[in-house]
């Protein structure tokens, strides 16, 4: 199948399970009806899969260096 934009000759891969075609020359990829639904739909499930990240803790600054403490420069 000829690539849409430049007519380069389009190279068939796949991944998980889903033919990408995409052009060597203008590195466009195009999708079957479908495709694009189903590497959605696997993205959610491994999103919701993924553990969630560890809490980070909260920044506090340096004790002493509030405005309260502060000394004024003249």
């Amino acid at each position: 199948m000829p690539c849409p934009v430049d007519g380069t000759t389009l190279v068939m891969s796949e991944r998980s399970g889903i033919e990408i075609d995409y052009c060597p020359t203008c590195r466009g990829v195009w999708l079957d009806r479908g495709e694009l639904d189903k590497i959605i739909e696997r993205s959610a499930v491994q999103d919701a899969q993924r553990p969630a990240p560890a809490p980070q803790a909260q920044y506090r600054p340096p004790s002493g260096n509030d405005a309260s403490s502060a000394e004024r420069v003249r």
